[in-house]
């Protein structure tokens, strides 16, 4: 048979073909965030279960906590970035600067993570005991009236977190009286199944497992018919539920918690803080190494496949928590900790024997070099130059141009070359004369780096105060089961990962600042619908079904948003800076998520738990404002077959320039 031609490559004139990210190699990296993603994944939606579970904290004093982890991180990302740029030991000369820290940090993490759950078993057990004797009072006519008679004038009262128990606005708005409200019950004898995975087709009744035919007739020593259980369940799901979530909470906080319980969260605590010191050794380093080895104007593309790795991980902390939640054991937590320490693990050995880091990043250089996108430029600093004169000694990456110049910074702190002599000196310099002597183009650089810092920090501030309080949002405010909340959320983020490689396209065509923008707006209209359409139902299914689809699209706007921001700040920086600048990013995003967690949760405490998405929605709307003003960090396009210009080589120079 005559075999067909094949269509020969476009080259430019210098025989180049163009341009492409290597999605194998891009993939085989992205193992380390996938480590990083499962662990977090799992972190923010059970911890706050585990300590709603074992303590029945406020929410404000949740948040508080879930937000150490991030203060703590404020501090050890950008040091352990800086530092694995800085590595040249004998274990950076054989694996590469980042793995070390990868390797080591994770199997520390592993080492302890287990411990976080266990220090709460023994409390778990008096939470559970109490908790089980208020379920079995919400049928009983003397615990009921009293209480709700409470929740009720309390609330026309005006008490304080009064409205955590009852919903004035949301009584008169459907029209429930006072004595309505009081005489609200809750028989959970009476159980239904739907003919279809529980949720569609005809409705079969039971009562104490009996199947009902008539629901017009009563139960043996019973003054209502089952008809009237029926709709006695239903209103108590609609008005009364979620104030009983929060109830029983309360009590275990003042009763258990506050009498017995500080010796246990104090241990739970040390544990807790031993873990996440080491998660943040190896996170800024674990997402340096995409940039060590992609070319700048291919790492948006490499964003979004690295956080598709990273939604692996977050995939199989999904699978491990779901599973294990649906069902009701006092040791879930420690399965489920237990569960994602071996998939880190596994992931480790993944990446461990794909990844051949030092490799990787001499192939990044030799394509830089021939594309004249060089890192290692005319204009990078003495330490950047001595840096590529090492990698040259070992043999990591060809010989630069002959003859240049050291171009050395004169940074407060730094060295410039004497005119006659060629020593050294240091001269410090006060912030003001630090500036002045900035070129223009300079300084506007440093002010969008610093807009798009802020511009982060807004974002997080919005979108972590609802993922860090999600679970508890589900289950307490919408009055799901903590296995039907993680399905919710798992779907979301199952769905919306469709987006990740569609999104490193989207900012090639239209950029990353507009891309981001586009981002952000999907995540204020979701919040906003969340907060004006979602509430409590006698269906559950009617709730949840909105909720998940509001938040999917706030899902998508997570994905544009988080696979443009770190490119844009990485445009900034250098070869030699990558890990610093990484810490940057994560400074704006960890200070952001140690605060909104306790902020979010003073809202839900002393407003509401809706008033959470109002609250996201203001912080992404300044986010966005922010956004608006930035001019630098968008990559320069690459065309097909066309030599760069003049001006697109010096671009390229500036970009990377060596910022700190």
């Amino acid at each position: 048979m005559r075999k067909e031609k094949q269509a020969e490559p476009v080259l430019d004139e210098n025989g180049r073909s163009p341009l492409k990210l290597d999605y194998p190699q891009t993939f085989k990296v992205g193992f380390a965030f996938a480590i990083i993603m499962l662990f977090w994944t799992a972190y923010d939606f059970v911890v706050p279960l585990l300590l709603e579970h074992a303590y029945g904290l406020p929410n404000s004093l949740r948040g508080l906590i879930m937000g150490l982890d991030n203060l703590l991180s404020l501090f050890m990302l950008p040091l352990f970035g800086k530092l694995s740029d800085n590595a040249h030991g004998k274990l950076a000369k054989k694996f590469g600067r980042r793995t070390p820290f990868i390797v080591i940090g994770t199997i520390a993490s592993v080492i302890l993570m287990v411990f976080v759950p266990v220090a709460t078993l023994n409390q778990q057990k008096k939470a559970d005991k109490l908790s089980a004797e208020i379920a079995a009072q919400i049928n009983d006519d003397e615990f009921m009236e009293a209480t709700l008679t409470e929740w009720y004038d309390n609330a026309v009262k005006g008490a304080d977190g009064a409205s955590n128990y009852c919903d004035l606005n949301y009584l008169n708005k459907n029209e429930i009286t006072r004595d309505e409200f009081i005489a609200i019950r809750y028989d959970a004898k009476m159980t239904s199944k739907k003919a279809f995975l529980g949720m569609l087709g005809d409705t079969t009744y039971f009562y104490d497992g009996v199947q009902i035919d008539d629901l017009s007739a009563k139960p043996d020593g019973s003054a209502k018919t089952y008809r009237q259980i029926l709709d006695g369940n239903a209103d108590y799901n609609k008005y009364v539920a979620s104030g009983m979530n929060n109830y029983t909470s309360d009590r275990i906080y003042n009763e258990i918690t506050k009498v017995s319980g500080q010796a246990s969260i104090g241990v739970y605590m040390v544990i807790l803080l031993l873990v996440l010191v080491a998660m943040a050794t190896f996170r800024s380093p674990a997402v340096a190494l995409m940039p060590d080895v992609t070319p700048k104007p291919l790492r948006s593309q490499g964003n979004a496949v690295i956080n598709l790795c990273g939604g692996i991980g977050g995939a199989i902390a999904f699978l491990i928590y779901t599973v294990v939640l649906f069902g009701e054991r006092l040791e879930n937590y420690v399965i489920i900790f237990a569960s994602a320490a071996a998939g880190m693990l596994l992931l480790l050995a993944g990446f461990l024997a794909l990844v051949k880091e030092r490799k990787m990043v001499e192939k990044c250089q030799q394509i830089c070099k021939d594309y004249e996108i060089d890192d290692f430029s005319e204009d990078e600093s003495e330490e950047t130059e001595k840096f590529a004169d090492q990698l040259r000694r070992e043999g990591e990456i060809a010989e630069l141009s002959e003859g240049r110049e050291a171009n050395v910074s004169v940074e407060a702190g730094e060295t410039e070359p004497h005119e006659e002599t060629g020593a050294q000196r240091v001269r410090r310099r006060t912030p003001k004369q630090w500036w002045t002597e900035k070129s223009k183009e300079e300084r506007a650089k440093l002010v969008s780096f610093w807009l798009i810092l802020g511009s982060i920090f807004m974002w997080f501030m919005g979108y972590n105060a609802i993922s860090s309080n999600l679970s508890i949002y589900t289950t307490k405010e919408l009055n799901l089961s903590a296995g039907v909340a993680s399905i919710i959320s798992g779907v979301s983020m199952g769905v919306s990962a469709i987006a990740f490689i569609p999104v490193g396209y989207m900012a090639a065509k239209i950029g990353r600042r507009k891309s981001i923008i586009i981002g952000f707006m999907l995540a204020v209209i979701s919040f906003v619908l969340v907060f004006a359409f979602v509430r409590t139902n006698s269906n559950e299914m009617i709730p949840s079904a909105l909720f998940s689809l509001f938040y999917l699209i706030a899902g998508f706007g997570l994905i544009i948003a988080n696979v443009n921001t770190f490119p844009m700040v990485t445009e900034l920086s250098t070869s030699r800076t990558v890990g610093q600048y990484t810490g940057y990013y994560y400074m704006a995003t960890m200070s952001a998520q140690a605060i909104t967690p306790f902020l979010g949760g003073l809202v839900m405490d002393h407003i509401s738990n809706r008033g959470l998405f109002v609250y996201s929605a203001i912080c992404v709307v300044i986010a966005i404002v922010l956004m608006l003003f930035v001019k630098h960090g968008d990559s320069i396009k690459l065309v097909k077959g066309r030599r760069l210009t003049k001006e697109e080589k010096k671009q390229i120079r500036l970009d990377a320039l060596d910022a700190d």
